[in-house]
Parts: C-alpha cells; structure tokens; sequence
C-alpha cells in the first residue's frame, strides 16, 4: 500500500521541485497527492487539503472537474496532438475564434505557445521584430518595478523581482524598470514611465505590465486608472503595450480580463494558467492585424515569424480551454463570482484589526494579506504554510504576505474555512 512517506522515499531519489530549497525537504516533507476533486487535494494517508491557491492559480474550476474530463475524453478519442506548422484542428481553430470574440476587438490573431513564460518571451520578439522588420532596432524594454513574467531569460530580464532574477544578471538581455503604480502614487508611476520614454526615445520596443496586480511581487495592486493612461502614453510616443493577463486573466480580477477594467486594447496580450482550467499547459499570445500584416509577405523576405514549440495548439489542451470557457458561458461565471467576490470581502475585515496585520487589499477573487513586523529571515511564511496544512487547508504565502486566490467553485462554506484557518494561523504567530 502507497504511503506518504513511501512516495516521498522513490521522489527523492531523482525529482528535483521547482521554485525549492531541495534540502528544506529534510525537515519539511513535502505532500505527495493521491487525487484531487473539487476545491480539494487528498494525499496517500488520507488527509485532504482545501486549495485555496488554485495550485499555483490555474485550477480555476477546481480538481477533476467532470465538464473538462468528459471534452478531454472526447477529444482524445479523436486527436490527441498534431504539429501545428502545416497542420491546423478544429479544438484550435474554435478556441482562437472564442478568445478573439472575448477579448478587445483590435486583437485579431492569436498565436499560441505551451506557458506562460513562453507566450512572454513570443510578445517581447513579435515586438522587436516588428520594427527590425522596418528596418529598426528597438533594443529597449520597460517594465515595472516589483513586476514578474517568468522564468525563461527573456521573461525573467524584464521581471523586477531579485528572488528570481539577481543570480542571472550577468546573462540577462537590458531593460529598465519604470516605478509601479502599486508601490508609489500613480502621478509618480506614469511620470517616472514618461521620462525613461523621453530618454530612451525610439528605441523602445514595447512596455509589459501585469494589469492590476502583481501577482509574484507579493500581490501588490493598483487602479485600472494607471492602465489607462499608460495607454495614452505608449501611444503618444509610439511604443507596444503588452498586457501579461497570465495571472489575472479568465476572471481573477473580477472582469473576464483585467484589461476591460482601463477599457484600453494591449497590442499585444499574453493568457495562460487558467485558460485550460489548471489541466494541460498552453498559453497564447492575442495581437492586432497591424503587427500581424508586418511579418506578411513572401518567405524569401525574410520576415517570417519563426518561433516554434513542439506542443503549440496541442490538441487536447485546446478541448480543456475550450470546455473551460464553456462553463464560463453556461455558468454566468463572472457575473456569479461577484457574489463570493463579495463574501471574500466580508469574511477578510476582521484580518484588518489584528495588530500584525498591515494591510488588507483585494482585486475581484484575490486577497492579499500583508503582515508587520517580522523580518525575512523568520520565514513566516512557512509558519503560516504549515499551520494550515495541519488544519487541512493549503496556503502559500509570498513572504510576510499571506494571499487567497481560491477556485471560483469554493462553497461560501470552504470560503469560510479558509479564512479562518488562516486568521488564526496569523493570530498564532509569535512576534
């Protein structure tokens, strides 16, 4: 019979985990999962866990959801995969007819990728390329401090968080940060954009930000205000925008895309983690027939756009997003999370009285709890990470910054409990 402490033995001797310290293992084990159903996780000795991250914010409609396995059974009967250059399928020429229709109307053409970091690093060369194809190099990008955008090197040189990125520094292509609107006053944050447009004028390639919040920056937020402007600012000096939705898209922020929020058109807009209901990777780029219409043209030009990966369009990661955004439509999901976006709201204002806590901030179905008064070195966050497990409830907190980014499936039941669990994990913290 399969145990915990078994499994963990055969990991151990070849898995190496990401985003770990392998050798916390041996004090900390790990939890090895048997299966998953719902809003919960249940390991080999029988415990369960509410998710209440979405494991890693991709699990939107929960574990084993019975909608997404019954399409993904369909379409592994028919086509599980094809190579995606010569070749096309229905899975994906339907979803790429969805995503156009559901995000802004200039984004016409959708290219697609297997992860998030991917689909970055395909907007940063479309950009780039854009105007080499005209004859200019636009070396440059901007982002914002404490931003994120993955692990690849392109996506990890115009992320601003050292964690990730300082070790590599030597390796990285050059950006500059310009300040963020979460972290200083929003006059401040476009005019600090403003003057590096100004120095580095015409040499540009585009802006990316994480609309509304910075997921990985510990959960920092800011107005859709900012968005807006940025907009006007970007195209006053003739620089791409590029939305990185990976985190805050299908519905996280309380709107399908974070975007609509600034009512303002990316020209170029990155989507994964929830796209497949946490099931398969994929990711895409969305993007105008202008930019498209630049790489057009006869294969001896050499403007071709020739990023490629094994798995793009895979077949059967198409029929999970496409049954994910069939529940989205039947299931009125957006206008249905209002209601426990508000629940959230209100079960998370008693956090804001405890005398450790800092700041209480939300943006639809993301709430992020900020702590005081601990230093890096404490390691609340693992405190925090361990007392829930104990009382049956996954978190994993940013640092001093405790966060609930739960399925939207979550009863207001299992909203409670979380809450809970983790109001009483902070309030048992020794300062």
């Amino acid at each position: 019979m399969l145990t915990n402490e078994k499994m963990r033995e055969r990991d151990l001797k070849h898995i190496w985990h990401p985003c770990s310290q392998m050798k916390d293992y041996e004090t900390l084990p790990f939890i090895p999962i048997k299966s998953g159903k719902g809003a919960y996780l249940n390991d080999f000795d029988g415990n369960i866990y509410l998710d209440a991250i979405s494991s890693w914010w991709v699990n939107i409609f929960g574990h084993s959801n019975p909608y997404i396995n019954e399409k993904i059974k369909e379409q592994l009967e028919t086509l599980e995969h094809v190579i995606f250059a010569g070749f096309t399928h229905e899975s994906g020429v339907r979803l790429a007819e969805r995503l156009v229709a559901l995000t802004p109307q200039k984004l016409q053409k959708v290219f697609f990728a297997d992860n998030g970091s991917s689909a970055i690093e395909i907007a940063l060369k479309m950009s780039f390329q854009y105007y080499k194809n005209q004859g200019e190099v636009r070396d440059v990008f901007i982002s914002l401090e404490n931003s994120y955008h993955g692990e690849t090197m392109g996506a990890l040189a115009v992320g601003d968080v050292a964690l990730y990125k300082e070790i590599y520094g030597e390796i990285l292509i050059k950006t500059v940060q310009a300040k963020s609107p979460a972290l200083v006053s929003e006059e401040e944050a476009l005019n600090s954009m403003e003057t590096l447009f100004k120095k580095h004028e015409g040499k540009i390639s585009a802006v990316v930000i994480e609309p509304l919040v910075q997921c990985a920056g510990s959960m920092a937020m800011y107005d859709a205000t900012y968005i807006t402007k940025l907009r006007t600012l970007c195209d006053t000096y003739g620089v791409f925008l590029i939305a990185d939705e990976i985190a805050v898209g299908f519905g996280r922020t309380g709107t399908m895309f974070a975007c609509e929020q600034a009512n303002v058109t990316p020209d170029f807009m990155c989507l994964s983690k929830g796209i497949t209901g946490g099931y398969l990777p994929l990711s895409c780029v969305l993007t105008t027939h202008d930019v498209y219409q630049a790489f057009y043209c006869d294969y001896s030009e050499g403007k071709s756009f020739l990023d490629s990966h094994s798995y793009t369009g895979n077949a059967l990661a198409c029929s999970a997003a496409n049954a994910t955004l069939d529940i989205f439509e039947s299931e009125n999901i957006i206008k249905n999370n209002k209601i426990k976006i508000d629940m959230l709201t209100t079960l998370t204002e008693r956090f804001k009285a405890l005398p450790n806590v800092k700041e209480v901030r939300q943006r639809g179905f993301i709430v992020a709890i900020e702590l005081q008064g601990y230093a890096p070195e404490k390691r609340i966050g693992l405190e925090i990470y361990q007392y829930a497990l104990s009382h049956e409830v996954l978190l994993r907190p940013l640092g001093n910054v405790v966060y609930f980014m739960p399925p939207y499936i979550m009863s207001e039941e299992e909203l409670q409990k979380m809450t809970d669990v983790a109001y009483d994990a902070i309030k048992s913290l020794n300062r």
